[in-house]
């Protein structure tokens, strides 16, 4: 049978999938990078390096598989962005979505009008995530740099640059940077004017089912793969979990948690949140997703047991004594919000919290509170897509967190609704195997994926809905003081 390479490019690590046609997943890779935080607000990546592990993973995967692939497609993180000179040299670090050094750029621009017909037209919410705020920052803060850019990229445009000698991006990834229109699926005129550009320093935009020839030879050879490869251009990480979770129908939510976080609902038709605090991306024309993105996920539990605990433990064993202390965390409140955040809030001035912390407390109620903490914030974004799209009927959940059985049921428990897991937790990969199963026209079987149900304790609904109460109402008391702390 033919098979198909899926490549996820995530904040933490690449994986890489090699999925057959029955839908099995035959071979895997995962090669593991860092962030960079030079100084407060700041999170960088250096590309050289995740160009280096997407360039091992495919050349492993394809060594394993030992025959040509019929396709490589890509799953990339969203919000990216560097500075390119004309000689095809980076500028700049990679700067990512978790980066805050244009919270203010966000704030100033945030409530205007111009703020808000720019969320109308691109779908991305005002917030220092977004490439357009950042470029922004560069005119403002950086501006000979700023003026020697031939181009802004994101890490995938930065891969296919080295693959193709071509800056090209995908409709789904351009759809995340506040730049690009999502109604007529081209760069949008008024982020241009405001960032100061042109569309000639933005890469070409195709339709994230478009093939992609014409691989370096060189590269090829490194990759140990036939030089005329199909390349599939691909989307961005959370549209392509949308896929990979196979909940393309009405009602049916995503919720993924890797090192950030996320709840999403695929919607037949470009639509924005009046109240501003969803997002809404391109999957493919005609498909779009609409949904939140929490920026403290698993980062937050690394800090936690690395910067304050200073344990030396192990997420998984850190996990293991969280889930052993009772449910409520014996009252302690957590507002994760370590690196501000993003859904539903958009406030990069947020800060974390502990509250209602006394005596009898341990460090494992503290980790239990921050696992609650991040399921609160989901529900939210949960609550916001009910009120904007339509009722969630169904939640199926992927990302590394569902190794964890006890996690999958907190979920459950919080939201008082069943989580569907899928054997494959790799999600936007095998999103990414899908879209190019479809535009190269090779039938692969979904009924591999089998799925458990994780059905929710009702005993704990009520003490959960207070905690979501007092959650809520605690960064509402709070937001007026984080602009000051």
């Amino acid at each position: 049978m033919a098979y198909i390479i899926g490549v996820d490019i995530g904040t933490s690590s690449v994986k890489v999938i090699a999925v057959k046609e029955d839908g099995s997943v035959k071979a895997h890779c995962q090669q593991e990078y860092t962030i960079h935080q030079p100084q407060a607000g700041y999170s960088e990546q250096d590309p050289v390096f995740i160009l280096a592990a997407v360039k091992s993973g495919i050349r492993s995967v394809a060594t394993i598989m030992r025959e040509a692939p019929a396709a490589i497609s890509f799953s990339s993180a969203m919000h990216s962005v560097m500075m390119m000179s004309e000689q095809g040299e980076a500028l700049t670090p990679l700067v990512i979505w978790a980066d805050n050094r244009s919270e203010e750029i966000a704030d100033r621009l945030r409530g205007t009008a111009k703020g808000a017909r720019i969320y109308q037209q691109t779908g991305t919410p005002i917030h220092a995530m977004s490439p357009l705020c950042k470029i922004i920052w560069w005119k403002e803060n950086e501006p000979e740099l700023y003026k020697q850019a031939t181009c802004f990229i994101g890490i995938k445009e930065y891969i296919f640059y080295h693959f193709f000698g071509r800056y090209i991006t995908d409709y789904s990834i351009a759809s995340a940077t506040g730049l690009f229109n999502i109604h007529e699926l081209r760069w949008n005129e008024d982020s241009l004017e405001l960032a100061g550009i042109t569309d000639r320093q933005l890469p070409q935009a195709v339709s994230s089912d478009s093939i992609i020839t014409g691989l370096d030879p060189l590269i090829a050879a490194e990759l140990d793969i036939p030089a005329e490869t199909k390349f599939v251009a691909g989307a961005s990480d959370g549209c392509l979990a949308q896929l990979g979770s196979n909940a393309l129908d009405a009602g049916h939510a995503s919720l993924t948690i890797g090192t950030s976080g996320a709840v999403r609902m695929a919607i037949p038709r470009a639509m924005t949140d009046e109240h501003n605090r969803l997002f809404t991306y391109i999957l493919t024309p005609g498909c779009f997703v609409i949904g939140g993105a929490i920026n403290n996920g698993g980062v937050l539990l690394q800090w936690y047991l690395d910067k304050f605990l200073q344990s030396g433990l192990t997420i998984d064993a850190g996990l293991q004594q969280a889930f052993a202390t009772p449910a409520g965390a014996a009252g302690v409140i957590c507002l994760p919000y370590l690196h501000g955040e993003r859904a539903p809030v958009w406030d990069g001035h947020a800060k974390g919290a502990f509250i209602g912390v006394q005596p009898q407390h341990t460090q494992w109620h503290f980790m239990r509170a921050i696992l609650e903490g991040m399921a609160y914030g989901l529900l939210s974004i949960t609550k916001a897509l009910c009120e904007t799209a339509e009722q969630v009927k169904k939640i199926s959940v992927s990302g590394g967190f569902t190794a964890s059985k006890e996690w999958v049921q907190l979920l459950a428990d919080i939201f008082q609704q069943p989580m569907y897991l899928t054997k494959e937790s790799d999600a936007s990969a095998l999103g990414a195997v899908l879209l190019a199963a479809d535009a190269i026209k090779l039938k692969v079987a979904l009924s591999a994926q089998e799925e458990t149900i994780v059905e929710p304790d009702a005993a704990k609904a009520e003490m959960y809905q207070k905690g979501y109460e007092v959650y809520i109402k605690l960064y509402e008391a709070l937001k007026p003081v984080f602009p000051i702390m």
